[in-house]
């Protein structure tokens, strides 16, 4: 359904929440779109930060390991970005940030993903070491 939003041009009732990436499918070569929660934006560096929930099987993070070059749109703007794949020691720093922001989002996301936490931030530095996480960067 957001994907459908989007190509309404209405994409910016998701805020920075949201957006939605437009990438080359690893073997097909086709454009491929899918609606990603934003973990983190940086308005100076100009990147956002996702998580992959579904791990590194899920097909966009395949797909951008393949081909990193992409565009997003968010809102009605639509930017060229090139995707870094971030160490797990990142990701952990990235989740026990995310969780003191958002400590109930965090709690459902990680409980989603299947795993457990405890709610120190040892646990969710443990929980981001396990996820991939994905930066955006602005071209």
């Amino acid at each position: 359904m957001p994907i459908h939003v989007y190509r309404l041009g209405l994409g910016g009732i998701f805020g920075m929440r949201l957006l939605l990436l437009e990438h080359l499918g690893r073997t097909s070569g086709k454009t491929r779109r899918v609606v990603l929660e934003v973990v983190s934006y940086d308005r100076q560096a100009r990147t956002w930060t996702l998580a992959s929930a579904f791990g590194p099987g899920a097909q966009w993070y395949r797909n951008l390991r393949a081909q990193p070059r992409a565009t997003i749109q968010v809102g009605r703007r639509r930017c060229a970005v090139i995707a870094h794949f971030l160490s797990a020691e990142e990701g952990g720093r990235i989740m026990t940030r995310y969780a003191s922001k958002h400590p109930k989002a965090a709690k459902s996301l990680t409980a989603y993903m299947g795993f457990e936490v405890d709610g120190t931030v040892e646990g969710y530095r443990q929980v981001g070491e396990n996820i991939p996480f994905v930066r955006l960067v602005e071209q």
